[in-house]
């Protein structure tokens, strides 16, 4: 009745790796499935699985570009942020740089010093990878994805 006809997708709530307060980590994370920040990050941070979740504290801090469907920051981001499900902005999330999103949640007092960019996925479109955003056709012309994670760091340092 209300809404009943759309589809939901379920995203993982479930944390499954974590980082400290007190940690610092330099170079790029790649993750799957639930990841908690309260330290620093310094790198790109990447999901690898559609329903992946980033969680960032008050305290965290990530000094790269987060490519997350589902992301709900409350922390300090110095990069470009891309969530293709998913964003919430808490109230003491910083965003210096670009957000990508396909739908947002920003409470008062959350800051973004760039561009909000509305990128709706549309459904029935072949998924692209978080980590390459690259497609290729496999032989029976279907959509493949490729998983080299490299080509997308790559295109990122240019």
């Amino acid at each position: 009745m209300f809404g009943g006809d759309k589809k939901t997708k379920t995203t993982n709530t479930r944390i499954d790796s974590l980082i400290g307060q007190n940690t610092e980590l330099c170079g790029d994370l790649i993750f799957s499935g639930g990841l908690h920040i309260d330290g620093r990050i310094k790198g790109n941070v990447i999901a690898t699985h559609e329903s992946s979740l980033l969680t960032l504290s008050d305290k965290g801090v990530i000094e790269g570009n987060v490519r997350v469907p589902n992301i709900v920051l409350n922390g300090q981001v110095i990069g470009d942020v891309h969530a293709s499900e998913r964003i919430e902005l808490a109230a003491q999330a910083r965003v210096n740089g670009n957000v990508y999103y396909n739908l947002i949640e920003m409470a008062m007092g959350a800051e973004v010093n760039g561009s909000l960019v509305h990128s709706k996925v549309e459904e029935g479109a072949p998924a692209q990878s978080m980590a390459t955003g690259k497609k290729a056709m496999s032989q029976d012309g279907s959509d493949v994805v490729e998983s080299s994670i490299l080509g997308y760091l790559g295109a990122e340092k240019r």
